[in-house]
């Protein structure tokens, strides 16, 4: 049939996710996409836009991806911050060492990228650290802390988790990763036993 797609989008936009996340959107090429996804130049144009509305879609598909799995680890510890939060990071963790995947993480990565993208991506990956702090404070919330201090928490356990994705880039083993894990949990139990 003419005109009828003869790709599955799904599948597309994965490869060109792990593409933009394997070598950031600066250095990814239309001819890197096309190698990737299986597209000539002209298929991705017409069927996903410009490069930056290309990225804009792939980094919504892994920010709700890894989200999902993010809300689901939060939740799996319900009323039990230090257990949500132990959830929260196994998340990061296991996308680490999932060979199938580029080392680091594309919020990360788009976040530090900010000055020279889009208005659109930088305020997408803005929003998408955003979130993953309100998940964060939704979550310390139920440790009865102090006002303010669920907000500053969540603030440093985001940064903690961005700093993963980031050493994770720089080779740092899965036993560096897990030790900056347990030395954060453990400031974090102390934190709020403290104030228990």
């Amino acid at each position: 049939m003419a005109g009828k797609k003869q790709f599955d989008v799904d599948i597309v936009l994965d490869a060109a996710m792990v593409q933009f996340w394997r070598a950031g959107y600066a250095d990814t090429s239309l001819d890197d996409l096309s190698r990737a996804t299986g597209l000539n130049r002209s298929s991705i144009y017409s069927s996903f836009g410009d490069k930056d509305s290309l990225y804009l879609r792939c980094l919504n598909r892994y920010a709700v991806r890894y989200g999902d799995r993010y809300e689901q680890a939060l939740s799996s510890g319900a009323g039990e911050p230090l257990r949500a939060i132990q959830a929260f990071f196994e998340v990061t963790l296991q996308r680490i060492a999932d060979p199938d995947v580029p080392d680091g993480c594309l919020v990360a990565q788009t976040a530090m990228a900010t000055p020279v993208l889009s208005p659109a991506i930088a305020t997408r990956a803005i929003e998408a650290v955003g979130l993953q702090r309100a998940r964060l404070r939704t979550a310390l919330n139920t440790a009865e802390l102090a006002e303010g201090d669920a907000e500053n928490y969540a603030t440093h356990i985001v940064a903690v988790n961005q700093s993963l994705a980031v050493m994770s880039r720089a080779r740092a083993s899965q036993k560096q990763l897990r030790t900056i894990v347990d030395i954060s949990m453990s400031a974090l139990s102390q934190a709020l036993h403290s104030r228990g």
